[in-house]
């Protein structure tokens, strides 16, 4: 740290909702020239915090100082005024506008009126040249990756004199090469002198950026640690709450217990199923209690797998079979009429529904099933509703609470909910793992399990092999749009011959084995 002051302090925040308390008198401090990890089961009061601090929401106690001053933002337009400046996991820019103007947007250079376009591209590509990133700016932003978005929305940021940098989830998307270059961005800024609030859910990058960890537990401080005297271990511990060997019994609990299906037939089938421009024609079968995990780097086709076998996008090759019988999947009405279901990685834009309850949410599927001229009972609803809240741990308990005031983790499981009550026969679950905690994630991976158990066939999309192989009894291996393996995950089935396969593109003649 370069300055022994703190750029930003909170002290004694508290922050209630109707029905829940998400926070409770909550110190944090943020040094000058630092990356500090806030760190949290979701729930924990992470995202509130720093809504909190950036004007979303009031503070019902506490106080917020700034460079020694005390400050209380309307909203994250005067936050990033003074220098406090958020990316968010979903990058909120405009995908149809230009680099130069997602910059820019609100704060062109102007001159009689005009926008003087010349000016603000040459700014655009210093700004971008700063973070050593080449790209046209004046190509759409939809033309780029998710990681150059999140360059983007980041040189944004610093263009406004920030003083404080918050990337909330800033990883969770990207790939090893794409956080590398984040990582790199994020010290650059770090020896500039600028404090960089870090939340995420994966320890090992905490470890290997972080200069110092807040915790927070159910809306309570935990404690603010240095990261080279918290080891990871005492962190888990700290973060749910439990002894670290009570984390070991959990995982031994989610493991696979049952052996894989062997010879009966397939409940679904794809025969050179493809869509061109998005996956190379494939052939794939799962049978009822089954787990086929389908592992691949980010863009190799493991979504696009998913959408055509849920009607999400239409296959231009190919059929698919349910019991042995040729069905059209045109449609997602018409996946789910034969018992498929879909949790989407995307839960903003395909999940979740923030203006309804979790309640509204949960029945939305099934009442889709049935038609809107059939709607389901409340004393039904109710009924459906209250056992999957309690089987999920769905948290804050109150199914009349808007969705979105739930957390990430919990907003997930409200999701699981949603497609469990229609009682698929096939659960295609889209990275469900994915941005939330090692509790929710225990135990969204102990339910995999239990479904497979119980005769549920799940086809289970995750970038972490190690929870792949952990769920799986066969992987599906993704590569460049086309699958180039299934692989029995047996006594020699590890992450190393799964990336070596990924690699490559080798073991093709076990794909329609």
């Amino acid at each position: 740290m370069t300055d022994s002051r703190p750029v930003l302090t909170m002290t004694g925040i508290s922050k209630s909702f109707p029905g829940v308390r998400a926070l409770h008198d909550v110190d944090f401090r943020l040094f000058p020239g630092e990356v500090h990890a806030l760190m949290g089961e979701n729930g924990a009061g992470k995202s509130t915090l720093i809504k909190v601090l950036t004007g979303v929401y009031g503070i019902d106690e506490g106080t917020v100082t700034l460079g020694g001053e005390q400050v209380a933002f309307t909203g994250p337009m005067r936050a990033a005024a003074a220098g406090v400046s958020t990316v968010y996991q979903e990058v909120n820019l405009c995908t149809n506008l230009s680099v130069a103007e997602n910059i820019f947007i609100g704060r062109e250079p102007r001159r009689l009126g005009g926008v003087r376009w010349r000016e603000m591209r040459r700014r655009a590509r210093e700004l971008l040249a700063r973070l050593d990133l080449d790209v046209d700016v004046t190509t759409q932003l939809s033309a780029h990756s998710l990681a150059v978005q999140q360059m983007v929305a980041i040189a944004r940021a610093i263009d406004v004199r920030a003083r404080v940098l918050i990337l909330d989830e800033p990883t969770s998307s990207l790939d090893a090469d794409e956080v590398e270059q984040l990582f790199r961005i994020m010290r650059q800024l770090r020896d500039e002198g600028i404090a960089i609030l870090f939340v995420t859910h994966f320890l090992d990058q905490v470890y290997r950026i972080a200069d110092r960890i807040t915790v927070l537990r159910n809306g309570t401080l935990v404690g603010e640690y240095q990261t080279d005297e918290l080891p990871q271990f005492s962190l888990v511990e700290k973060m749910i709450g439990k002894e670290l060997d009570a984390l070991e019994r959990l995982d031994e609990q989610q493991r696979r217990t049952a052996p894989a299906p062997t010879g009966g037939a397939a409940l679904v089938e794809a025969a050179e199923l493809g869509r061109k421009g998005a996956v190379v024609p494939f052939t794939l079968r799962v049978q009822s209690g089954e787990v086929v995990g389908l592992a691949g780097l980010l863009g190799s086709g493991r979504t696009e797998v998913a959408r055509l076998l849920f009607g999400a996008d239409r296959a231009d090759h190919g059929h698919v079979a349910v019991d042995g019988g040729r069905v059209p999947l045109r449609t997602p009405t018409q996946a789910i009429d034969r018992g498929i279901g879909f949790c989407s990685e995307n839960r903003r834009a395909e999940g979740i529904v923030p203006e309804l309850t979790v309640r509204e949410n949960m029945i939305l599927a099934m009442q889709a099933a049935r038609g809107w001229s059939r709607p389901i009972p409340r004393r039904r609803q109710d009924e459906l509703v209250d056992r999957y809240v309690k089987a999920l741990s769905i948290r804050p308990a109150n199914p009349e609470l808007p969705v979105r005031n739930l957390s990430g983790g919990n907003q997930q499981k409200v999701l699981l909910a949603r497609w469990l009550i229609t009682e698929p026969r096939l659960l295609i679950l889209d990275e469900p793992t994915r941005g939330i905690d090692i509790g929710a994630k225990t135990e969204i991976q102990r339910l995999v399990v239990e479904l497979s158990d119980g005769g549920m066939a799940v086809l289970f999309i995750s970038a972490e092999l190690e929870e792949v192989l952990r769920l799986s009894h066969r992987v599906a291996v993704m590569r460049d749009r086309t699958m180039v393996a299934q692989l029995d995950n047996d006594d020699t089935l590890d992450a190393d011959r799964v990336m070596q396969t990924i690699a490559s593109g080798s073991h093709r003649e076990e794909v329609n084995r």
